[in-house]
């Protein structure tokens, strides 16, 4: 791709435009530019004068970036409501969460049917069945947040949204992990859905309850939030590499 498309890519992306219509509009433009070039040299140029003739007869950025950018259909919803990071998010992991359950539930019900919690009721060998799928249900409760984390920043890299979008979100996440508290008892639940219920958002009424939800939440926060600074990182270390130091050289890979 010449140099000249990557940055019409990073102009559409962060001008909102959908990736799925970037990367067809990139690949109408570099099937022209293979068309344009196979005129050139048939008109008696080498591969180089030809690629850059054929760059020249396709325009300049700004004139290929505008006439895209003049059709509002090609925008993606979340460039249209960027405030959806702050609900969308939340959804994720109450469906999640939901799955979650349902797995504690399938469990419950298999391997523990006359007990009245799963939670520790029973002892089971460490390498049983029943151990090994509650410990896997364990882990996926709480690697949930993380993983939902991880999706927001993946599509807030490919749209090439503000940094303060996807923060917002994962912050949210951080906030709705930490203080999740699931119960399951025959008992204790007795008219919540299949004796299932979770509650969100409260920290709890001691001191040493609020400190470790907030230390949750900060350490949720910055396992979600790392690949998407990784990301950035990585963006800021190669454009301060690729700045040339001369006249700039363009070319075709």
């Amino acid at each position: 791709m010449a140099t000249q498309f990557r940055e019409l890519k990073e102009r559409l992306l962060r001008a909102g435009v959908a990736p799925r219509h970037v990367r067809r509009y990139l690949r109408e433009l570099a099937d022209h530019l293979a068309d344009l070039t196979e005129e050139e040299q048939q008109a008696g140029r080498n591969l180089a004068e030809a690629q850059s003739a054929a760059l020249a007869r396709l325009g300049k950025t700004e004139n290929l970036a505008k006439a895209f950018l003049e059709q509002r259909q090609f925008q993606s919803w979340l460039a249209r409501a960027p405030w959806m990071f702050g609900l969308v998010p939340l959804i994720c992991l109450s469906a999640a969460y939901l799955v979650a359950c349902l797995y504690l539930w399938c469990g419950w019900k298999v391997f523990l049917p006359g007990a009245d919690t799963p939670f520790g009721a029973v002892a089971t060998p460490t390498y049983s069945l029943a151990n090994i799928y509650f410990q896997a249900g364990k882990f996926y409760y709480y690697s949930a947040p993380i993983l939902v984390g991880w999706t927001i920043g993946i599509v807030a890299a490919r749209q090439r949204l503000r940094a303060v979008w996807p923060t917002l979100g994962v912050v949210l996440i951080a906030w709705m992990g930490a203080t999740a508290r699931i119960q399951a008892s025959r008992t204790a639940v007795p008219r919540g859905l299949g004796h299932i219920s979770m509650d969100f958002f409260t920290f709890g009424p001691s001191s040493q309850t609020i400190s470790g939800s907030m230390l949750s939440a900060f350490v949720i926060f910055t396992l979600a939030i790392l690949p998407y600074l990784v990301w950035r990182l990585r963006r800021v270390l190669r454009g301060s590499l690729s700045r040339p130091s001369g006249n700039p050289v363009e070319r075709i890979d």
